[in-house]
C-alpha cells in the first residue's frame, strides 16, 4: 500500500463455506486480493453417508477469518460484504436457535451438509413422481437437493425437529440472516437446490404430492417467500452485532449470497480475455464453460435461451450470471476422491515422509515422480493399461446414477510408490474424462463452448490441470487470482455496494487471467481411446450388475 493512487482504492469481503474451512479475503475494486485467512470447521459422520455441522461453529470462523483480513485497513474504505457457501440445509426453531439433525439430540450439530447421503429412498420417491418441476433439474433430482432431506427430517425427526423447526436456510442464507436479520432468500439457491423458478416461484402441487404440503400451509414461511437476486443488498447492512462479531462497520452493505461453485463462476468466466489468442474472445460468455473444483467439481454453462440438458442440472434463470440461463453439471467426488485413493495407498507413509523430506507437497512429490518414471513416453501414457471409475459416490452428471460405483481396471501386485503414482495418474484422468462426458453431453443439447475456466484448490495442481486440457481438447484458463471463489463473494459485496452498476461490469473489473494452459493435440489418439475404455467401464458396470439383481 504504498502508491498515492491506493489511497482512495475501494475494498470488498468476500467470505467463503467450503466443505472442511471457512475462508475471508479483502479484494479491492481491481480484484486483486488483498488479504486472505483460512479456518477449518468441524465435520460429524455420524453413520455411513451422514455428514453433519454446525452452524455456530461456521459463523465463528467467518468471524475469526473477517477479523484478520481487515486488520489495520482503514474500515471506511471497506464498502460490502459478499458470502458464498456450499449448500448444506441449516435448520433452527421459531427463536433462530438451533436444531438437531440427528437421533442424538446434539442441537449443536443443525446442518446437514451437501454431501449427505441419507434421504435416498426420499428422492427416490420424489423422482418416481416425475413432477414437471424436475424437467429443470436435468430430469432427475439429487440427494444432494434439499426436499429429500426436508422429506428425510420429517419422517425420521417428526417431533424432535419437524414440528419444532421455525425456518430451514440454505446455509449461503444463513450467513446473510446472520449478518443482517433479514430471512431473505437468495434466487441462486432457491432456484439451484430447491425447485423455485424464476418465472412462477414455488409450485405448490410439487410439495403436496411429495408429502410437504405443510411448507404451502405457512406460505413457504419457513423456507423462504422474500427473494432477492444475487448481489442485491440485503435490508439495511451489517447488524451491530453482526459487525461487532466480523470485525467490520455497522451498516456496510451485505449481498444476497450465492453457492460456492456459482461464486467461482463468477470469480472467472467473466474475465477479459483480449491478448490471449483464445477461442472464446470476441465470442458471447455462452462460448466458456467454468469449473469450480475442490472436494466436489462443478462445470458451469451459461446461455441466453433455457437448453434442457439430461442428466445436467437446470435450466436456472438468473441463478449465476442475472439474464442469462446456468446448467450445472457436477462430479461428487474429485479432490475428495484423489485424496481418498492416494492416502489408502500401502505406499502411503512412504511419499508422506520422503515429500516432508524435501519440504514438498505429497502431490508436488507426486507429479515429479511421475516424470521421473515415465522414461521416453508422456506422462499420460503411464496409464495405458490402468483405468479407473471415478463414481465412488456416485455420479451426478450426467448419468445421475447414486448407486454407481468406482472402478480400477489394470491393478497388480506393485506396493511401491511407483504404483500408488500410477494410481493417482489414473485417477485424475479418470476425473478429466468425466468432465469430457458433461461437456459432450452439454454441447449435445445445444451449448457452444471452446474454453474452460478453471478456479478452486485442484487447479494449482498443473498434472490435474494439464490432463483437463488434453483429455477435452480445449485450452484451459487459470484465474490470475487462485482464490476465484472469494473473488466471486467479492464481486457480490461490490455490487450490493452499488460501486458498480452490474454483475456483469464487475465480472469484467475484477476477474483476471493469470495464464492459459493449451492441450496437447498429439496426444489427442490416446485420449480418444482412453475415453472409449471410460464409456465401456460403466457399460461393464450396469452389465455385471444386471447379473447380480436380486441377490
Amino acid at each position: 500500500m504504498h502508491s498515492k493512487k491506493q489511497t482512495s482504492v475501494k475494498y470488498y469481503v468476500g467470505i467463503d463455506v467450503g466443505s472442511a474451512s471457512v475462508r475471508a479475503a479483502l479484494v479491492d475494486e481491481f480484484g486483486t486480493v488483498v488479504a486472505h485467512a483460512e479456518q477449518p470447521i468441524q465435520i460429524w459422520e455420524p453413520q455411513p453417508d451422514h455428514y453433519e455441522q454446525s452452524s455456530a461453529d461456521i459463523w465463528a470462523a467467518c468471524c475469526t477469518v473477517t477479523k484478520k483480513v481487515v486488520c489495520g485497513i482503514d474500515a471506511s474504505r471497506i464498502r460490502g460484504v459478499g458470502f458464498d457457501a456450499t449448500c448444506s440445509l441449516v435448520v433452527v426453531d421459531k427463536q433462530f436457535q438451533p436444531l438437531a439433525v440427528n437421533s442424538e439430540g446434539q442441537n449443536s450439530r443443525n446442518v446437514i451438509m451437501w454431501m449427505d447421503h441419507r434421504a435416498v429412498s426420499q428422492v427416490d420417491r420424489i423422482n418416481a413422481t416425475q413432477h414437471r418441476v424436475l424437467s429443470y433439474v436435468g430430469g432427475v433430482m439429487s440427494v444432494e437437493m434439499q426436499p429429500p432431506k426436508l422429506l428425510w427430517i420429517k419422517e425420521n425427526l417428526q417431533e424432535s425437529c419437524w414440528e419444532k423447526a421455525g425456518y430451514f436456510f440454505d446455509l449461503p442464507d444463513f450467513l446473510s440472516w446472520k449478518a443482517t436479520g433479514v430471512t431473505a432468500r437468495s434466487l441462486c439457491t432457491l432456484v439451484c437446490k430447491w425447485t423455485y423458478t424464476s418465472d412462477g416461484g414455488w409450485d405448490d402441487s410439487f410439495w403436496n404430492i411429495i408429502g410437504l404440503e405443510d411448507l404451502v400451509k405457512d406460505k413457504y414461511e419457513k423456507i423462504g417467500n422474500h427473494v432477492l437476486s444475487p448481489g442485491e443488498s440485503v435490508g439495511k447492512g451489517l447488524t451491530p452485532e453482526a459487525a461487532k462479531d466480523l470485525g467490520l462497520p455497522e451498516g456496510i452493505a451485505v449481498a444476497a449470497s450465492l453457492i460456492d461453485a456459482h461464486a467461482g463462476g463468477l470469480g472467472v468466466i467473466g474475465a477479459d480475455v483480449k491478448g490471449h489468442n483464445l477461442p472464446c474472445e470476441n465470442q458471447p460468455i455462452t462460448s466458456r464453460v467454468a469449473m469450480i473444483c475442490g472436494t466436489s467439481s462443478c462445470h458451469m454453462g451459461v446461455s441466453e435461451t433455457p437448453i434442457f440438458v439430461p442428466g445436467v442440472w437446470g435450466p436456472y434463470f438468473s441463478a449465476m450470471v442475472p439474464g442469462l440461463w446456468l446448467n450445472e453439471g457436477g462430479q461428487s467426488a474429485t479432490g475428495k476422491l484423489i485424496e481418498h485413493v492416494v492416502r489408502g495407498h500401502v505406499a502411503f507413509p512412504e511419499l508422506q515422509s520422503k515429500a516432508a523430506a524435501r519440504a514438498q507437497s505429497i502431490y508436488t512429490y507426486l507429479n515429479s515422480h511421475l516424470d521421473l518414471i515415465k522414461k521416453s513416453l508422456p506422462v499420460g501414457f503411464l496409464t495405458v493399461d490402468l483405468h479407473v471409475w471415478p463414481d465412488f459416490h456416485g455420479n451426478r452428471s450426467p448419468l445421475t446414477d447414486l448407486t454407481l460405483k468406482g472402478m480400477v481396471v489394470g491393478l497388480t501386485l506393485s506396493r511401491g510408490l511407483d504404483e500408488l503414482a500410477l494410481i493417482y495418474l489414473a485417477t485424475i484422468q479418470a476425473i478429466a474424462l468425466g468432465t469430457r462426458h458433461i461437456l459432450e453431453t452439454m454441447q449435445a443439447a445445444g451449448h457452444h463452448l471452446n474454453t474452460l475456466f478453471l478456479c478452486g484448490g485442484l487447479s494449482k495442481n498443473p498434472l490435474f490441470v494439464q490432463m483437463h486440457a488434453d483429455i477435452t481438447g480445449k485450452p484451459v484458463v487459470l484465474s490470475k487470482e487462485v482464490e476465484s471463489v472469494l473473488v466471486g463473494a467479492a464481486i457480490l459485496g461490490a455490487c450490493a455496494s452499488g460501486d458498480f452498476a452490474s454483475i456483469q461490469e464487475a465480472m469484467a473489473k475484477m476477474g483476471k487471467i493469470g495464464r492459459v494452459v493449451q492441450p496437447n493435440h498429439k496426444h489427442k489418439r490416446f485420449y480418444d481411446k482412453k475415453y472409449e475404455v471410460f464409456l465401456k467401464l460403466v457399460e461393464h458396470q450396469r452389465e455385471y450388475r444386471a447379473i447380480m439383481k436380486g441377490f
